[in-house]
């Protein structure tokens, strides 16, 4: 038998070389991405979670903007976004299209209803636009033009039935009250970003400055899908939740801005002024209740004519004209300077051969006291006071006042005025408010110092910011007292003083008085600088201010209004500035209770701490106090109260305890806004507030037991609507000149 003999096949011996080659490479492949996880230095996991993983924003509101007695000024509110998708195929069905199946007439339709900075044109142009590889995008949106659409508008593009035209939910920052301190709230754009989302940032005012602040932080929602987008069984959410924007609570009173707003408009319209200003603030504290000018804007739109787009209480410097006699006459009285029954030459004042005169062309009133001169608003009454004061003591007192130096108020861009005292003629007239240069602000800080018996307040109109999803205070801004400038007795003589320029034969302010309160304040007539030394000169070229305060003996508001070049009908200067002042001024006091006939002597009560006592006893002794207690639910132990105690009240303030038990509902008539807001919040009960001012009307009976959730409508009318207006009284008038050097 022979023996097989071995034959090596190379065929053979190739193909499993080859073949196991493969089958190494492919293991060691294999083990290698089980033990790194990555290809190409890309990890597997983060390429699957790409394709796989979906994520979904969550939209961040921006914070509120709220007023002092928690009333919005500018909130995020329901809106929406215009999308149109292109694509054919999102469109299954030929008979019920999903695209835009014809962009000219779709085009034609969407011109009528977005806004008239996009044409017809424009829109065809997104709606048939391509890529560089020539194809279509799925969908196109239409930039801001397409966002914050009302849900009015909404359904009047859906009853087209434009094929394609779809709405998603939005956020547009709305201004409830349009026209209201626009220039001191600003206003926000939506932006588009590089990746076509887009972001709201603020532009002006608050809403710039507070920026950072009120921006929220967006969420997500991060899920897992198949291949086909479908949401897999079983895969988890991860939620991170939006963080809105903190909320910014100002010092303003939106009653008393209103106001303001409501009489501004009134004045504008009748005199059609180049520009107009006015502040109201709280002298006790720094609060600015109240800040608006003209021309301004409504915020929603950003519609406004011939306007500035800055703050001009804050931003702008003015010579102020003989306001600012108010802080010589201080001066004056403080270092001992002042003589009311003193004799001075009144006319003509020379100052190194140029001369100051009076506003009755320099003829004067021949020998006349100082006190009779200020009444008369006379000019060379300050310049013969620089020469008792000293010209660095008065410059001292100017710097004491603030003036020449920036407030500190929690706003952007503050100007700080200039104080010259270079040349005796510069020093002369700044005692008369010419030539130097102030901010209304700075008028305002300076005049809490004679309102606040010497004790001079830093404005500010941020009260406090707060984390709106915790409730936590993130900033508190307090009073902050800016020095004592003149004693406390200085400022009471001041304030008689000023009072008898609207009382005094001659006086000047005569159109500033109010019937039901004493005012105390001093008129402004300023020449505005044409530059190279020259002055504008006219009766409709000046700009006309009042600078005042009231009740006189414990001033609760104190008030700046100034009015540029208004077109004067024959009268004087001063009564476009009082239909400003006049009615803001007794409105603001009537709507804060403060009663007329405690005007004189205002009584003090303290009250305390009445936590766990009988609100039954507690009743009769805040009664005799002469306080008017108000029991919240059934009676018994007290376990809150309002005003905290200790502290002192004005007789005749509401003083709420709370109790446990069913309410009986007050009589609220004559209430003011702000004790319904505090008897609403500590009561828990339903109540609508309609209008502003104080209680005109309720739809329930005072005496009435609340036991359910029925809502109850209380009525409010301003003060304007239910007290008659004074009868205007002519009065003489003040030019300030001086001639040119």
């Amino acid at each position: 038998m022979k023996k097989k003999r071995f034959r090596f096949q190379w065929g053979a011996f190739l193909l499993l070389i080859f073949y196991g080659g493969l089958f190494f490479l492919l293991f060691s492949r294999m083990f290698m991405l089980q033990a790194t996880g990555e290809v190409e230095g890309q990890e597997l996991a983060a390429k699957a979670a790409a394709k796989y993983s979906k994520e979904s924003a969550i939209t961040a509101s921006r914070g509120k903007i709220y007023d002092g007695n928690n009333q919005v000024i500018a909130e995020d509110t329901l809106s929406y976004r215009l999308i149109a998708i292109v694509s054919d195929k999102a469109t299954t069905d030929p008979k019920k299209p999903r695209h835009v199946v014809d962009p000219e007439k779709t085009a034609k339709i969407l011109a009528k209803y977005l806004p008239d900075t996009t044409d017809e044109e424009k829109i065809y142009k997104q709606l048939t636009r391509v890529n560089d590889k020539g194809e279509k995008p799925y969908q196109v949106e239409f930039g801001s033009a397409g966002r914050g659409i009302s849900h009015e508008t909404m359904s009047k593009i859906k009853e087209e039935k434009l094929p394609g035209i779809i709405f998603m939910n939005d956020l547009k920052r709305y201004y409830p009250n349009g026209i209201f301190a626009s220039h001191l709230i600003g206003f926000t754009v939506s932006e588009e970003n590089k990746d076509r989302t887009f972001t709201t940032k603020g532009k002006m005012g608050l809403e710039y400055t507070y920026n950072k602040e009120l921006t929220g932080k967006d969420g997500k929602v991060e899920y897992e899908t198949d291949a086909f987008s479908y949401l897999l069984p079983n895969s988890e959410k991860m939620i991170t939740p939006a963080k809105d924007g903190n909320d910014i609570y100002l010092t303003l009173d939106k009653t008393i801005q209103s106001f303001v707003e409501e009489t501004m408009t009134q004045v504008e319209k009748e005199y059609n002024p180049e520009s107009m200003t006015a502040v109201v603030a709280d002298p006790k504290t720094g609060k600015i209740l109240a800040m608006s000018q003209r021309p301004t804007f409504n915020p929603d739109t950003r519609e406004g004519k011939n306007m500035k787009w800055l703050n001009e209480v804050i931003e702008e410097t003015i010579e102020p004209g003989s306001t600012m006699k108010t802080f010589t006459l201080a001066s004056a009285i403080d270092t001992g300077a002042w003589d009311p029954n003193a004799y001075y030459p009144s006319g003509t004042y020379m100052v190194h051969g140029v001369p100051i005169r009076d506003h009755n062309n320099g003829v004067g009133w021949g020998y006349i006291q100082y006190l009779d001169g200020f009444q008369r608003s006379s000019n060379t009454a300050m310049a013969h006071l620089l020469e008792r004061i000293g010209n660095d003591v008065f410059f001292d007192y100017l710097d004491r006042f603030g003036f020449g130096k920036k407030t500190g108020i929690d706003l952007p861009n503050e100007a700080s005025g200039t104080l010259l005292s270079k040349y005796p003629v510069e020093r002369v007239t700044t005692t008369f408010g010419q030539g130097s240069t102030v901010t209304p602000i700075q008028l305002i800080q300076a005049i809490t110092a004679i309102a606040n018996d010497g004790k001079m307040m830093q404005p500010y109109v941020i009260d406090r910011i707060v984390d709106s999803s915790t409730g936590k205070v993130i900033q508190n801004h307090e009073p902050v007292e800016k020095g004592q400038p003149i004693k406390a007795d200085t400022a009471k003589q001041v304030r008689e003083i000023l009072a008898s320029t609207l009382t005094s034969k001659n006086g000047t302010a005569k159109d500033f008085v109010l019937e039901d309160y004493q005012v105390a304040g001093k008129t402004g007539t300023a020449q505005i600088p044409l530059g190279n030394g020259n002055y504008s000169w006219g009766a409709n070229e000046f700009l006309y201010s009042f600078l005042g305060m009231a009740p006189v003996d414990d001033p609760q508001l104190v008030m700046y209004v100034s009015i540029k070049r208004p077109k004067l009908k024959g009268e004087l200067g001063s009564i476009p500035v009082s239909k400003v002042f006049n009615p803001v001024m007794l409105n603001s006091l009537k709507y804060l209770n403060v009663n007329p006939e405690d005007v004189q002597h205002v009584d003090n009560t303290k009250i305390k701490d009445y936590t766990g006592q009988s609100a039954e006893a507690i009743q009769v002794e805040l009664t005799n106090d002469g306080l008017q207690p108000v029991i919240i639910g059934g009676g018994g132990k007290i376990i809150d109260q309002y005003p905290k105690g200790p502290q002192k009240l004005v007789k005749g303030n509401l003083v709420f305890l709370k109790t446990k038990g069913d309410t009986t509902l007050p009589n609220f008539t004559n209430w003011s806004l702000r004790n319904v807001l505090v008897f609403k919040s500590m009561s828990g009960l339903e109540i609508e507030v309609v209008g502003e001012g104080y209680v005109a009307s309720q739809s329930v009976s005072a005496g009435t037991v609340i036991s359910d959730s029925s809502p109850i409508v209380v009525k409010l009318k301003t003060p304007a609507e239910g007290f008659k207006k004074d009868v205007e009284t002519p009065s003489e008038g003040e030019i300030e000149q001086i001639d040119d050097e």
